[in-house]
C-alpha cells in the first residue's frame, strides 16, 4: 500500500509538472498585435503548454533578449534586428525563422474620403494637400517610425508637411489630418479591396518598401529549447496563417 501511495504520488507530481510547462516570449508590440496573441493562445489549446509574452519596444528588444531575467525561451522581432542579436550568439543556431510582413500603411479621419493612393504620384500628392501627415518620433526606437520619416525625405514628397507624435486620426482630429503607421489589428486589404478599418486608407505602393519583415527565433538562453522549438515551428505552421493575416501580418 505504501509502494502504491508513493507511486500515485509521483505519477500526480509529473502531471503537475506537465500541466505547469511555461515558455517565455519576447515580441516587439508589433509583433503581439500582429496575431502573436491569438497563436499563443492556439498553441496553449493544443499543448497545454503556457505562453507568457512579454511586449518590449524595437530600441531594447535586442538588448534585453540577452540580459533580462527570466530570459525568453522564444524572440521574435524584425528581421534587421533578428540578425543582429544572431551574430551576437544571442539566438540558437539553426532556428532564425522567416515569419511574415508588416506594412506601413496611411490613415485618415474615420469619416473622411478614401483617396486613391495605388501609385507613389497618387500617394505624393495626396500626402502633400494634408494638413499635416503625422507619424511616431523616430527617437522612441520605432522602426516604423524611422521607416515613415525617411520616407518624407525622399524627393518625391518634398513639401508634405509631417510631425512626429501622432497616432491614427481620431473623430476629433484635425480635418485633413493622416497619419503614417503600421497595419495592425485588421486584414492588410488586397489591392483595390476597401479596408474594414474606416481609417485605413492603404498600405503605400510596394515599390517604397516601406514594411516591416519579421521572424523568430529559439533564444540561446532558453530555459525549455525544445517547447520553445515546438512554438515557433506551430507559429509558422499553415494553420496559423489565418490568425496571423486576421491582424495584419501577411505571413510567407
Amino acid at each position: 500500500m505504501r509502494k502504491l501511495s508513493i507511486a500515485c504520488i509521483l505519477l500526480l507530481s509529473a502531471v503537475s509538472v506537465a500541466q505547469a510547462a511555461e515558455i517565455r516570449v519576447l515580441g516587439a508590440a508589433v509583433s503581439t498585435a500582429g496575431g502573436l496573441r491569438e497563436v499563443a493562445d492556439a498553441f496553449t489549446k493544443k499543448t497545454g503548454i503556457t505562453v507568457t509574452m512579454v511586449t518590449d519596444g524595437m530600441g531594447t528588444i535586442v538588448h534585453d533578449a540577452q540580459t533580462r531575467t527570466p530570459p525568453a525561451d522564444v524572440v521574435m522581432m524584425p528581421m534587421d534586428l533578428m540578425a543582429t542579436l544572431a551574430l551576437d550568439h544571442g539566438i540558437m543556431p539553426g532556428t532564425f525563422t522567416p515569419l511574415g510582413r508588416l506594412q506601413i500603411g496611411l490613415f485618415k479621419k474615420p469619416d473622411a474620403p478614401r483617396p486613391d493612393i495605388s501609385t507613389v504620384a497618387k500617394l505624393a500628392a495626396v500626402m502633400k494637400a494634408a494638413t499635416v501627415v503625422t507619424y511616431t518620433d523616430p527617437a522612441s526606437g520605432s522602426m516604423q517610425a524611422t521607416i515613415s520619416a525617411d520616407l518624407l525625405k525622399r524627393p518625391e514628397f518634398a513639401g508634405v508637411k509631417g510631425a512626429t507624435g501622432g497616432r491614427t486620426p481620431g473623430p476629433t482630429s484635425a480635418e485633413g489630418t493622416l497619419s503614417l503607421g503600421v497595419i495592425l489589428g485588421t486584414p492588410n486589404p488586397a489591392p483595390g479591396q476597401v479596408p474594414s478599418n474606416p481609417s485605413l486608407i492603404g498600405a503605400l505602393p510596394p515599390e517604397l518598401g516601406a514594411h516591416m519583415d519579421i521572424a523568430a527565433a529559439v533564444s540561446a538562453r532558453a530555459q525549455d529549447a525544445k517547447d520553445a522549438q515546438a512554438f515557433v515551428a506551430f507559429a509558422v505552421s499553415p494553420e496559423m496563417a489565418q490568425f496571423w493575416r486576421a491582424k495584419g501580418t501577411d505571413t510567407y
